[in-house]
């Protein structure tokens, strides 16, 4: 990802802090989760959504398991990278149990931070603490135009 997209995507990216967390909301200011985020900022620099993701329940990767966030992560950004490699404006997939299906979405930020739709919030910065760390599932980088 070259100097430019990395800084769009986090210029995007903070630029929707403080919007309302929204189930299958993706319109800044107005309310997104997670995945709306991302989509969100998707659209911003490339002008179109990378896909519509359909109707989703909240529990969905607990429901049936299925990798559907990061499959869709790979078909759009490509292979995952190592987090240790992970740099600002990359993004950011958590699992919340080494069993589950990937869940959780956010754009890396500098020192150690990312921004996520936090759910029953708003789009937040947070600590990247070990908490966190330990369950990223995947780490992306957006592709350039």
């Amino acid at each position: 990802m070259s100097e430019h997209i990395r800084a769009q995507v986090l210029s995007i990216a903070e630029s929707w802090i403080g919007t309302p967390y929204r189930h299958q909301g993706s319109t800044k200011g107005v309310g997104c989760d997670c995945l709306g985020l991302v989509r969100g900022i998707w659209r911003e620099l490339y002008g179109r959504d990378p896909e519509l993701p359909g109707p989703y329940a909240r529990d969905w990767a607990e429901r049936n398991g299925e990798e559907r966030l990061m499959n869709a992560a790979i078909r759009h950004f490509g292979p995952s990278i190592p987090i240790s490699e992970g740099t600002p404006g990359d993004l950011v997939l958590f699992r919340w149990r080494p069993d589950c299906a990937a869940k959780h979405a956010g754009i890396l930020c500098a020192g150690r931070h990312f921004i996520h739709a936090y759910e029953q919030a708003t789009v937040v910065r947070s600590a990247l603490v070990p908490s966190w760390r330990r369950r990223i599932a995947g780490t992306f980088r957006f592709p350039d135009r």
